[in-house]
């Protein structure tokens, strides 16, 4: 990437981070001392633990943070935006093949030319002749073969001749597990590329010290911790936009980023908008 494209990213999109500890935790009885052991415990209603928190001072104590806690928690009002240093490519290690996909950290509210900017003219995808957006739940689900057979038969299939873009959560769980099998299974078989978007929220991926970074090329490990309630980015994933609104381990946000992005496509002179 030349440095000029480099400087674009870094002026126009931006990460969030929590900028004020507000307790989650309702327990008067409290530890109010502000040990070390105490930060490590308890959680800011961001999702972060308190010890978590970069760039706060640890001289804030939890007596002060008890004049918070009737403080209603907000997106808007308690994180801060600065310039995102997550960007970069992605190499899957999948046996003997490496899958590549490009991925950025933005906030869920990036005005959507610019990401559009960077989809066509950075990453060089083409605009889609349809789009397919596929939802479901993000539990993992067991389906019957046949009726996956039938799913990724008539998706790849539908993607493949029309030239679509197939838009999901892009994690290892749920309805996008099922859509990174079937473009598994496709890819054994064909040569040809499918533009896949995954839009997680930055906040629930596991691993994420892997993708930080501006401009790199890294490594990234889908084996998950069990015990985590965080999960793992697909690999068939073509590409990953990583939908930041400061929280950890919370869903919602990242679904107004992609509506947005799916109504603005829809705009751009394509043929078709599905959902399944």
């Amino acid at each position: 990437m030349k440095r000029s494209q480099k400087s674009w990213i870094e002026g126009v999109f931006d990460k969030r981070e929590c900028n004020k500890i507000i307790p989650s935790s309702k327990d008067p009885h409290r530890c109010t001392a502000g040990c070390q052991v105490c930060q490590n415990l308890i959680r800011c209603c961001c999702g972060k633990l308190i010890g978590d928190h970069d760039g706060i001072d640890y001289a804030w104590n939890f007596s002060a943070a008890s004049n918070n806690e009737n403080e209603e928690w907000s997106v808007e009002k308690h994180t801060t935006k600065s310039p995102t240093d997550t960007f970069g490519t992605i190499n899957f290690q999948d046996g003997e093949h490496i899958h590549h996909s490009k991925y950025i950290r933005t906030s869920y509210d990036t005005k959507l030319d610019h990401l559009l900017h960077l989809m066509l003219k950075e990453w060089k995808m083409e605009l889609p002749k349809l789009v397919i957006s596929v939802h479901g739940g993000i539990q993992n689900f067991k389906m019957p073969s046949k009726l996956k057979e039938i799913f990724s038969q008539g998706l790849v299939k539908a993607a493949e001749t029309t030239g679509a873009w197939i838009i999901t959560e892009g994690i290892n769980t749920g309805v996008s597990k099922h859509v990174g099998d079937a473009l598994k299974a496709h890819s054994s078989h064909s040569l040809r590329k499918i533009w896949t978007v995954g839009i997680p929220p930055w906040g629930v991926i596991e691993n994420q010290r892997d993708l930080i970074g501006k401009d790199v090329v890294c490594l990234y490990q889908t084996l998950g911790n069990p015990l985590s309630k965080l999960t793992t980015l697909n690999s068939m994933h073509s590409h990953f936009i990583l939908s930041d609104d400061g929280t950890v381990g919370k869903y919602g946000n990242e679904m107004k980023l992609r509506r947005n992005l799916e109504k603005y496509l829809s705009l751009q002179k394509i043929h078709s908008y599905y959902h399944i």
